[in-house]
């Protein structure tokens, strides 16, 4: 996906400076409450976020839309589905069932 191709975000989770750890953190309190179809774009730097993030989303059901940029920052861009799985808050990486 291309930034031309990208729709437009409700939503922008800025991760600059963040490993994907603390940008998951991030990334789950900032979609808490957000309903499906909602756009989400993550701006990352970490090198990991690239695999980091479609894994998350394929863990989560949530569907990743791929990079929306590439400017300065990489921004990634993903649209919450209904009936994703939940996520610890405390640990967005693991179900909220396990």
């Amino acid at each position: 996906m291309t930034a031309r191709s990208a729709p437009g975000a409700d939503i922008v989770v800025d991760g600059t400076g963040l490993l994907c750890v603390a940008l998951l953190l991030r990334l789950r309190a900032a979609i808490d409450g957000a309903g499906p179809g909602t756009v989400v774009h993550v701006i990352a730097t970490d090198p990991a976020a690239p695999l980091d993030l479609p894994a998350w989303c394929h863990m989560t059901g949530h569907d990743y839309l791929g990079q929306a940029s590439d400017d300065e920052h990489a921004v990634f861009a993903l649209q919450l589905a209904a009936g994703a799985r939940r996520t610890r808050s405390d640990a967005p990486w693991h179900s909220a069932d396990a």
